[in-house]
Formats: C-alpha cells, structure tokens, sequence
C-alpha cells in the first residue's frame, strides 16, 4: 500500500485493482466483462492491476497468473453487515472538470515517444533542480497504468507535493478519463501551494492512454510554460516533432532522452532539427537551467 516493490511467491494473497493496459514493452490487457470466484486473470504491471492479459511483449515472458478469491468490502453502514465493493475512487481528491477560478502556475509538461523514453528520469532531475532554486514544486503523472514508483520518485528528488491518476481514483486512463485525471491533479497541486508544476504524460504521444486529448485540449495547454520532449533515437525526435507541430501547434522547448546520450544525436537534433538537446543523466544542470529560464519565475527562498 506505500507503493514499495515486493517479490511475488505461488500462493500468495495480494489484493489488485481491475484495469486495463496498452503498453509497447509489456503486457496488453483488458477488464472482463464479468469475473467471477475461481476465474484466471493476470497481472498488468507491476501496480498490481489486474486483468485479462491480451497480448504479452517477449521480452518480459508471460504474465502472472492469478485465481480470482473474491471482491474486497468496505462497511460503511455502523452495526451493519451489508457489505460495498471497495473502488479506489472511494479515497481520491476532489474531481475537477474545469481549472477556471484557480491561480495560473507555469506547468512543465514531460511527453515523450514511448514509454522507457526517459520522461520519469527527465522529470526528477527537473523537480530537483527547481526545489533547490527554491521553489515549491509539485509533481505529478498525468496519464498511463497505475504504479506509484514514478511519483515517489519525484518527491526523493524534492518535490514538495506528488500525485498522480491513482490519486483520482483512476487504476489506467484512457482518451475517456484522461482529461478529468489531468484537471484534477494540477487543480490539487494549484491549491497546495505550487509555483510551479512538472508534469509527465506517461506513455507516448501516440500511446492509448489519453496523451493525445491533453495535448489537444486548449485549457490544459493554456498552462503550458515549457515542454520538454524525450525520445529514444534522433528518428524518434524527427517523427515527435512533426506531429507535436502538424497535429497540436506545439514545439518542444529541449529534446532529451536517450536520443542525446553523446553528440551523434545532440548535434543532429541541434543542427539538423534546430531544437536544443540537453541529457538528463549526465548534464541535467543545464537541462535545469533551461527549462527554468523558460518559466520567467523568480528565486525564492524556502
């Protein structure tokens, strides 16, 4: 339940939430129509959603196999034995369908080719450089399937709030519930304090999990400070940065990832594509730099 990663042995009782999955480099998985006690599912990923797997990726082998025990009940009634399905939108924070009303804070949106683009690893050393600088930071993962690894990770790197689509009762987003997920974290981390919000769009910008809805919704862009791209090669970054222009009038502000790991890459994208190209892991200071001279923020002292 505090999102820290445990090994799986036969026979174990773990407790999952149903939903679905569409990821490239793992499993692919529906909800059932129906399930009942004694039915096989599989694990997604490694959240702990729950599903019929649907396609699996060779790299990672065959799912987890599960046999379905039964639903988890809450009671909410005192002194009564009728039992409610358990939802994890039953604990989420207040949903927003609008952020009209709410103070504007530059957002620093992380989108990426694919997942394993570097868009995690971009967005900590982001939210590490902006907290030392002073500023109250949140964090959050807007799109993509249930884990909270990601987000615990950008609150060690300094975050001041982090939050994510499980936060708002949602196990996987998709183009449905991918809108309300994103108003409703930048709303919280608005009211929280933020003077300044990094955003990751799990997956990639053609993905099944909503990232093309909030790049193509106005009010969510209306925030936009800075977008930061990530792609694994420089055939990545041409194909991003074509349909980021040509399908939602966007143009990143830096390209990283492993697109830029050595010069082969930086000095196509920089000369060839003419968009900066900064490394995360090995010159995140400048990438830092870069992004923070974007947002027009003043330093401030905590």
């Amino acid at each position: 339940p505090r999102g820290r990663m445990v090994r799986i042995h036969e026979g174990d009782v773990i407790v999952g939430a149903l939903g679905s999955r569409n990821a490239l480099h793992g499993y692919s998985g529906i909800v059932p129509q129906s399930i009942k006690a004694g039915d096989t599912l599989q694990i997604l990923n490694l959240g702990g959603v729950i599903g019929e797997c649907t396609s699996i990726n060779p790299e990672v082998g065959k799912p987890f196999d599960i046999e379905v025990l039964g639903s988890v009940l809450i009671f909410p009634e005192f002194e009564s034995r009728e039992g409610v399905l358990a939802n994890i939108a039953m604990g989420s924070i207040e949903r927003l369908s609008t952020l009209q009303g709410l103070p504007r804070v530059p957002v620093v949106y992380v989108a990426g080719t694919c997942m394993n683009s570097g868009k995690t690893m971009a967005s900590c050393h982001l939210v590490r450089h902006l907290s030392n600088l002073g500023l109250k930071v949140g964090a959050c993962k807007l799109t993509g399937v249930a884990l909270m690894r990601d987000v615990l990770e950008m609150t060690d790197y300094g975050a001041d709030w982090g939050v994510s689509f499980i936060d708002a009762g949602i196990p996987s987003t998709t183009p449905r519930t991918a809108l309300l997920a994103a108003r409703t974290l930048l709303g919280e981390l608005v009211r929280k304090g933020s003077q300044v919000i990094v955003a990751e769009l799990g997956d990639g910008i053609l993905g099944e999990y909503g990232v093309r809805d909030i790049l193509a919704d106005r009010e969510l862009m209306s925030y936009l400070q800075c977008l930061v791209f990530c792609a694994s090669d420089p055939v990545g970054v041409w194909g991003g940065l074509k349909i980021l222009e040509e399908t939602f009038g966007l143009k990143p502000d830096v390209i990283t990832g492993p697109a830029t790991d050595n010069a082969v890459g930086t000095s196509y994208i920089e000369n060839k594509l003419g968009v900066p190209a900064i490394n995360a892991r090995t010159n995140s200071k400048a990438l830092g730099e870069l992004v923070y001279n974007r947002l027009g923020l003043p330093e401030v002292s905590k």
